[in-house]
């Protein structure tokens, strides 16, 4: 429902109705739209989102008759907002379980979102978080849950509640300055063992050398340093720091190779596939930070545009197909999140990757796209 941004800054608790004359009813009414006839977001006015039986509670006997859905569109609906229409959106209300689109399903916007191209290829590497939460993976013009609730959860999960602050989490994790170098180590320690020896690399190995690599950066980083202020004292580790790092290190490099067997028996991996990296996780983040922005009102339509194509091209240039770039997503959540439980966590992650497949339909494939670019930049 529209609401005036002053007022709902100003009243966060609060919803004010704002009649219109309709010349279907000949009547004041109170227009309301659905998710994907809402549109594009401006900085005013504003649109908070409710239930029927929001409105069947809040409804007085003063205020006005009709609910207008869509108005002015072919799907324009008109819904008595008297007792007679309160009972019925209360009944309506109590028979589903949870409104709004299913979840774990990919639900694409037909008309008003892009289905090709650069705008949708960064829409989609955020589509994880959309399957997950029950968004319409191209939408661009994003309102989300609403400008309060989107306000909030900004505020309350990311600490974003400026333009400046949604610019710095934004290019934070479009340089996947989220993600952690630990991880991101580990992870390409293999890949340049797997480069060298041409081949898989067995856990023991893969442990081996990253404890010898810790300990001579370590032993590196005891020894004084040559600097413009003169010669500058490296930092004292003891024995017992070092082994805890050394621990440290060789119990994740078990982590994710408990997690890879598990993804490679339930079709995240192939037989014998393993994760590169997980800056995934931060542009799939990414993607979702633009449009979330856009839904607070903390940045543009064009800006969001703008860190959306960003983090697609991220993704192309560091990710060979979708389900590569997908199973790197689920093991950058799971080592946040699941705490190797396989439960709640791990589910949810798997089930947004089974339907992310359904991606591969709406946007071309990886090799496509990458030998368009090149294509392009031999013209040039």
């Amino acid at each position: 429902m529209m609401q005036s941004r002053a007022y709902v800054d100003a009243n966060p608790g609060n919803t004010r109705f704002h009649p219109y004359w309709s010349p279907q009813t000949q009547t004041v009414c109170l227009a309301v739209y659905t998710g994907g006839m809402l549109p594009p977001p401006v900085a005013d006015p504003v649109y908070n989102c409710y239930d029927l039986g929001w409105f069947a509670d809040a409804w007085h006997q003063n205020d006005p008759p009709y609910l207008v859905v869509n108005p002015g569109s072919p799907c324009e609906g008109i819904l008595p907002a008297g007792p007679e229409g309160r009972a019925l959106r209360q009944r309506r209300s109590a028979l589903v379980e949870r409104p709004g689109l299913a979840q774990d399903v990919v639900h694409t916007l037909e008309m008003g979102g892009p289905r090709s191209g650069p705008v949708a290829f960064g829409l989609a590497a955020g589509a994880h978080i959309n399957v997950r939460n029950e968004r319409y993976w191209n939408a661009l013009a994003y309102h989300g849950s609403g400008y309060r609730n989107e306000k909030r959860m900004l505020e309350r999960w990311w600490g974003v509640s400026t333009w400046e602050d949604w610019q710095d989490a934004q290019e934070q994790l479009l340089r996947a300055g989220m993600v952690s170098g630990v991880w991101e180590f580990i992870l390409q320690l293999r890949r340049s063992m797997a480069l060298d020896f041409a081949g898989p690399i067995d856990v023991d190995h893969w442990r081996q050398a990253a404890a010898n690599v810790v300990r001579r950066r370590t032993e590196a980083a005891t020894e004084p340093c040559l600097t413009a202020d003169g010669v500058t004292q490296g930092r004292t580790v003891t024995a017992a720091e070092l082994e805890g790092q050394v621990t440290g290190v060789q119990r994740l490099i078990g982590r994710i190779a408990r997690y890879e067997a598990r993804f490679r028996a339930d079709g995240l991996l192939p037989e014998g596939g393993f994760v590169q990296s997980v800056e995934a996780w931060d542009y799939g983040r990414a993607s979702g930070m633009a449009r979330w922005g856009l839904a607070a009102r903390l940045c543009s339509l064009q800006e969001a545009e703008e860190a959306v194509v960003r983090a697609g091209r991220l993704v192309q240039l560091n990710y060979r197909s979708w389900e590569n770039f997908s199973a790197a997503y689920v093991l950058g959540r799971c080592l946040h999140f699941d705490e190797e439980e396989f439960g709640e966590w791990y589910e949810t992650a798997l089930a947004t990757h089974r339907a992310h497949r359904a991606l591969t339909g709406h946007v071309r494939p990886f090799a496509h796209m990458l030998t368009e670019r090149a294509f392009r930049a031999g013209a040039r």
